[in-house]
């Protein structure tokens, strides 16, 4: 038997990915007969939460209202602690990927990144996640209690709500660090929701040529309520902001559609798009390796599709 402890960090409210990461937790206690507590570290709305659990520590600490890795790695080492539980989990964020592989030294467990499956086998936990670009998959095991894991919350399936469950007010006393201090926080220009968060994203590679042809996709993108991407070669062409990169190295999306345009569809970019629902595609090459992977593709140059495309579901939504 072994508790999951599910980790909200500062500023996250119940959006889809935290309802991911808590139906992960939820699941996973439940095949390990143990309970399922949730961390909230600053000063979030514990009610929704509360309901997809056995039970809420909440540390509102001061120094917890918004993001610092130093003092959330404190708080969280002692909550970790405090739950004793066998395995936490934090969400697919850029903040939980920086405190998984850390955190799990301070609580001198075991770190595994990018998990896409949780499962129990033989009354231990299993975590699958792919490797070598997307080409395979790795069964891992942990070695070490806790496990700390962050998973790919936005593709998981979300918790269950039941009754509320108790939330426990945590004072914890929280060391100055001055090993690490923000300085400056510069926002990046955000239209719309972020890619990680999209139910549809219309994306472009390097067939498009240019920074130009992003225009069709986001004249297109608007009828469909979509969000546009890119793929790295885009992104390092400075045709867009890295912030569109979707890949590997680039953002993990999950929606409902992604329409790659002119995207050959490397192994690194189909890594970034391994859990979306359905992927179509146009592209000219009909042996580009995105037409293995996706459910609906048009062989065609995309000058000659976009628009139609646009017209039908402008027609169609209106």
């Amino acid at each position: 038997m072994s508790d999951v402890l599910s980790c909200v960090l500062p500023g996250v409210g119940f959006d889809r990915s935290t309802q991911g990461l808590l139906g992960a937790g939820q699941r996973l206690a439940r095949e390990l007969g143990g309970k399922h507590i949730v961390a909230v570290l600053g000063a979030a709305d514990t009610g929704e939460i509360a309901k997809c659990c056995d039970s809420v520590l909440s540390a509102g600490h001061a120094a917890l209202a918004e993001y610092q890795p130093e003092t959330c790695l404190q708080a969280l080492k002692a909550l970790g602690e405090q739950s004793g539980a066998g395995v936490v989990l934090l969400g697919n964020d850029t903040y939980s990927q920086e405190l998984t592989p850390r955190l799990a030294h301070r609580l001198g467990g075991c770190s595994i990144p990018d998990a896409q499956e949780l499962s129990v086998q033989d009354g231990k936990v299993q975590v699958s996640r792919s490797v070598y670009g997307g080409k395979a998959m790795a069964h891992v095991a942990p070695n070490k209690t806790p496990a700390v894991v962050w998973v790919r919350a936005r593709a998981m399936e979300p918790a269950e709500a039941g009754s509320a469950a108790d939330v426990q007010q945590v004072d914890l006393e929280l060391a100055d660090s001055a090993a690490v201090r923000i300085v400056e926080r510069h926002v990046e220009a955000q239209e719309g929701v972020r890619l990680e968060y999209a139910e549809v994203i219309v994306s472009g590679g390097r067939g498009l040529g240019g920074p130009e042809p992003f225009e069709l996709l986001k004249q297109l993108a608007g009828p469909m309520k979509a969000q546009v991407a890119a793929s790295r070669a885009a992104c390092d062409s400075g045709w867009v902001p890295p912030n569109w990169q979707v890949g590997q190295t680039g953002k993990k999306v999950a929606p409902e559609l992604y329409l790659a345009v002119a995207i050959s569809g490397a192994s690194q970019h189909l890594m970034g798009i391994a859990d979306a629902k359905v992927i179509a595609a146009i592209n000219t090459d009909a042996d580009a390796p995105i037409y293995k992977h996706c459910r609906y593709g048009l062989v065609e140059d995309y000058k000659n599709a976009v628009e139609p495309l646009r017209e039908k579901l402008a027609a169609l939504l209106s």
